[in-house]
């Protein structure tokens, strides 16, 4: 049975997880209430989607939305920062990294009733008084969704986020996301939550594996005629339906090209679109080069299940003939945990190089 999960607030997330695809008109925030004196290393500014924000202190009551993102969440808990959470609308079911998936479903939810996409509506998250809060997207706080702006927050002393990728402006912010740019959350959140040590660690260490996978696969690629080409790979949703044809979650442009070209590989379908998902026919899939499956699961319950039954619709690819595919998750989004992904992957499509 074909497992189908209501898409709205799934295609916003990815949309924006994506590409600088979404968002909406950013305020500037100041704190309200009577000053404080800083904190010990505070005073930290902090700029994101053209908004400068000054941090005294630690925020202690975080809110995270949930924009179909776990790159949040996953941030806090991966930096120790999962205590200041009072409530999280972000899961994804699964995890690559051990323990996370059971860590995230363990986090408070503040008892919210959320919308029809699952997300926090404006005076429930007002009433949870946050000093902080976290979404993937300036959807997130567009008062035409129903949320809480930016604004409404800075009413209350809540300062807000958002990852780089996720802003409004698309000029501003040239080209897709990449590892880089989960990096780059990592740290902001470093530096407002204090922990910036923590943060420049895992950064450290995530660069160090991503490199060491990367140079072992460019090894093996090169022969004495020249460079092979990377492995063809396709980038699917598994049971997701964002648009007209039977093949409209095929991912496009996004983080996951850049993930792909470290570990060895190249989405088989970034040219026959600019937009984060190619909407194709059954033909058109047919008739593509694919060497490799990676399946990305939302929820799903049988991703696996799904990559074999697609792989058996495909006889003529390559992947079907070597059985070739992975399931992945939260790795192949922005978030901590991007090395796990372009390790996972580079042992499928070149094993005897790692």
């Amino acid at each position: 049975m074909s497992w189908k999960r209501p898409t709205a607030a799934f295609a916003v997330g990815a949309l924006c997880l994506a590409t600088a695809a979404c968002g909406t008109s950013s305020t500037t925030a100041a704190s309200a209430g009577k000053a404080e004196p800083p904190g010990p290393g505070y005073p930290v500014t902090v700029t994101d989607c053209g908004q400068t924000t000054t941090y005294t202190r630690a925020p202690s009551r975080v809110v995270v939305m949930n924009g179909a993102s776990v790159a949040e969440v996953s941030s806090m808990l991966a930096l120790g920062l999962g205590d200041r959470i009072v409530a999280n609308a972000q899961s994804y079911g699964m995890s690559e990294v051990p323990g996370r998936a059971e860590a995230i479903a363990k986090l408070p939810t503040g008892g919210v009733k959320l919308n029809d996409i699952q997300d926090i509506p404006r005076e429930a998250m007002l009433n949870l008084r946050p000093d902080f809060v976290l979404s993937t997207t300036g959807f997130g706080f567009d008062p035409k969704n129903g949320y809480a702006t930016r604004k409404d927050l800075a009413s209350i002393g809540a300062h807000t986020y958002m990852p780089v990728k996720g802003c409004d402006d698309a000029t501003s912010v040239k080209g897709p996301p990449s590892i880089d740019d989960s990096y780059s959350m990592l740290r902001d959140l470093g530096r407002i939550f204090g922990v910036s040590a923590r943060a420049e660690q895992l950064i450290a260490g995530s660069r160090a594996r991503v490199a060491a996978v990367s140079s072992k696969v460019a090894a093996k690629l090169r022969t004495a005629s020249g460079t092979t080409p990377p492995s063809k790979v396709m980038v699917i949703f598994s049971n997701m339906s964002m648009g007209a044809n039977e093949f409209s979650s095929i991912a496009g442009v996004g983080i996951w090209n850049d993930i792909l070209a470290k570990a060895g590989g190249a989405n088989a379908f970034a040219s026959v679109t600019t937009n984060s998902f190619a909407d194709l026919s059954k033909e058109k899939v047919a008739a593509a080069q694919v060497d490799a499956l990676v399946v990305v699961s939302y929820h799903d319950p049988d991703a696996a299940g799904y990559a074999r039954r697609l792989l058996a619709r495909f006889p003529q690819w390559n992947a079907a003939r070597d059985q070739r595919f992975t399931v992945l998750s939260d790795s192949v989004y922005l978030g901590p945990s991007n090395d796990v992904a372009v390790e996972r992957i580079a042992r499928m499509l070149h094993p005897d190089a790692l």
